[in-house]
């Protein structure tokens, strides 16, 4: 008798711990910066996690403000408290402002993805992006390409899957559909998110996608009137149940779905059909297996680009092969710049690499300890000068060996875009607030201007200026577009008729200048004329819009880029669309004229570079 009790006790024990729940503590959108209250009270959950029994500890993403070095360093002193296992991903504020171009987390945390096994469920998170500049959320093609092949491992026994990511799987993420794509292939039994600070279910691709994938948004650790805390995930063998815990109080139910394994899939539109205009041929030269996050170089036999691996390539203009790939360490965010008698600036993560245009072969490299080149660098127009931006810094090289000439360091953030250059003029934008003019020659002051706004993230930082006659445009994220007198730095106006933000060109006689609105509206500016004086408007008909690339007029046509992949055309005599081009789903980096020939380049987000030429 007493057998059969302990056997039957045995059982029973089997069982249960057969459908153990698996117990996740989850923080997201924490925003710690050193000193302020979600600093205190992040310690107080973290004290708080360790006296709780979990199997993991997942961070979901926004654990600082800005992205910088101290910022992180310091969340990651707190966060190694942790006893349970812990795992964290970085979000849009790690990656859209980041003093170390995104390195730093990987540095410290020595990935920015992550999977592990929790008796008989797989955890697995990768990263969302924007990457360094406004856009949509992105997920990198490498890291598509990791999910597939971890889930085919990790889920040959059929475990079953939890996926993590900051972003929701909705629109908010370009390439939504494609990351889905892959999850739906899977035993996934759901997808949890921040990035919102609220709670909330809703079925992946939103409404009308047809797809029943569960998808959950869950609470920031600050969610206002003093309410602070975390969420407790809890994974049995029939539901997923996710609770709200205060901090000092209770857990909360609050969201819960059945386990399902196989789901409807999202219904997917067919691509709408690439036709070229008439005249004109479209043409897709480089499909990459990583994502590309910079603008194209060129010389007369190649097409420059770094990509999110960071490798530093050069493609054949004449069949597209791949000429050289030279790796340099982390992500690359500036374009390559020719520099002509064979030889290409790389500018990496802590150094400029001169490299040999034909085999990628290193000259020099000019090693850099202030932190990563992320802006567009570019040859003074009489070639003799190499001016790249940096962190806190704006530089001229020399073109043939990369050698410093001058440097201006009194910069209290990072250059992105290009500056503008007309004689001695060099005009730049930086994420302090501030439009500065150099002079080319020695690097010298000569003005500065600022929009009044104490915000860094409202400042030119990411406008590639344009300058014409005796003045200079500027637009920025205040959606304000400015004029300033440029041999003073004076302010002559600024219009808000408009909602501008960082995309910008101007005619290639310097009589008009062209900003791409956030509502997809080309505006023509007169700039011939001291006066604000619009001339025309077009809308586009992109809707919502934010991808700051530059705007440029080559014979006789204007081509604007948009945050989903689209390059449209405008004539701008009879103010009309000559043709919209769907190119891709992600984020035009720039539009670049190859002087060579003519052409019209454009890379992708998504690791696609694309040709737009004339028919010849």
């Amino acid at each position: 008798m007493k057998t059969r009790i302990i056997a039957a006790a045995a059982m029973l024990l089997a069982v249960v711990l057969a459908g153990a729940a698996q117990r996740i503590a989850l923080l997201a959108d924490i925003h710690v910066t050193p000193g302020n209250t979600n600093e205190e009270k992040l310690r107080a959950a973290v004290a708080e996690i360790n006296r709780g029994h979990y199997d993991a500890v997942v961070v979901n993403g926004d654990l600082t403000n800005e992205g910088s070095d101290e910022q992180l360093a310091n969340v990651k002193a707190i966060l190694d408290g942790i006893k349970a296992p812990l795992f964290v991903l970085p979000g849009n504020h790690e990656n859209n402002w980041s003093q170390s171009a995104t390195k730093t987390f990987v540095d410290l945390w020595g990935n920015d993805r992550f999977v592990a096994r929790l008796d008989s469920l797989v955890i697995v998170g990768i990263n969302c992006g924007p990457f360094m500049k406004m856009g949509d959320g992105h997920i990198k093609q490498e890291d598509l390409h990791w999910l597939r092949s971890t889930l085919e491992e990790h889920t040959a026994d059929g475990a079953r899957v939890l996926s993590f990511n900051h972003y929701p799987l909705l629109d908010d993420l370009d390439n939504c559909s494609d990351y889905l794509a892959v999850l739906e292939d899977f035993p996934v039994i759901g997808h949890i998110n921040g990035h919102y600070h609220t709670w909330r279910t809703y079925n992946a691709g939103g409404e009308g996608s047809g797809s029943d994938f569960p998808g959950a948004m869950t609470r920031a650790l600050d969610m206002r009137n003093g309410d602070y805390g975390y969420a407790i995930v809890e994974v049995d063998s029939e539901w997923v149940h996710i609770y709200n815990k205060p901090l000092g109080g209770a857990p909360e139910a609050k969201l819960a779905w059945a386990i399902r394994t196989g789901h409807k899939p999202m219904t997917r539109t067919s691509a709408p059909q690439l036709i070229a205009p008439e005249g004109f041929s479209v043409e897709k030269v480089w499909t990459d297996s990583a994502s590309i996050f910079t603008r194209v170089g060129f010389d007369a036999e190649n097409i420059y680009f770094g990509n999110s691996l960071g490798q530093a390539r050069a493609v054949r203009k004449s069949d597209g092969s791949l000429a050289w790939s030279v790796p340099t360490g982390a992500s690359l965010f500036s374009r390559p710049v020719a520099l002509g008698k064979g030889r290409v600036a790389v500018p990496a993560h802590d150094a400029i690499l001169v490299l040999d245009s034909a085999t990628g072969r290193e000259r020099a490299r000019r090693q850099s300890s202030q932190g990563p080149y992320v802006a567009d660098g570019t040859l003074t127009p009489d070639g003799r000068g190499y001016i790249q931006g940096g962190y806190k810094r704006i530089e001229r090289r020399r073109p043939s060996d990369g050698k410093l000439v001058w440097s201006y360091d009194s910069i209290g953030n990072y250059c992105q875009a290009a500056p503008a250059i007309d004689g001695d003029d060099l005009v730049f934008g930086a994420w302090d607030t501030n439009l500065r003019c150099l002079s080319l020659r020695d690097g010298k002051l000569k003005w500065m201007w600022n929009n009044g706004k104490a915000a860094n993230m409202l400042g030119p930082g990411n406008v590639v200026p344009v300058i014409s006659g005796e003045r200079v445009y500027i637009v920025a994220p205040d959606r304000y577009m400015t004029a300033i007198d440029r041999n003073t730095g004076q302010q002559l106006w600024r219009d808000n008729s408009h909602r501008y933000r960082e995309s910008l060109g101007r005619s290639a006689d310097g009589s008009r200048v062209y900003a791409k609105t956030m509502d997809g509206e080309l505006v023509a500016i007169d700039a011939t004329t001291p006066e604000f004086r619009e001339l025309w408007t077009v809308d586009m008909g992109l809707g919502y819009e934010h991808a700051p690339c530059i705007v440029a007029e080559h014979n006789g046509i204007v081509y604007a880029g948009s945050r989903r992949g689209i390059i449209t055309m405008v004539d701008p005599e009879t103010q009309t669309v000559v043709a919209s081009l769907p190119l891709g789903v992600s984020e035009i980096n720039g539009i670049d004229i190859d002087p060579a020939t003519g052409d019209v380049y454009a890379s992708l987000i998504e690791g696609t570079i694309f040709r737009i030429s004339p028919r010849r």
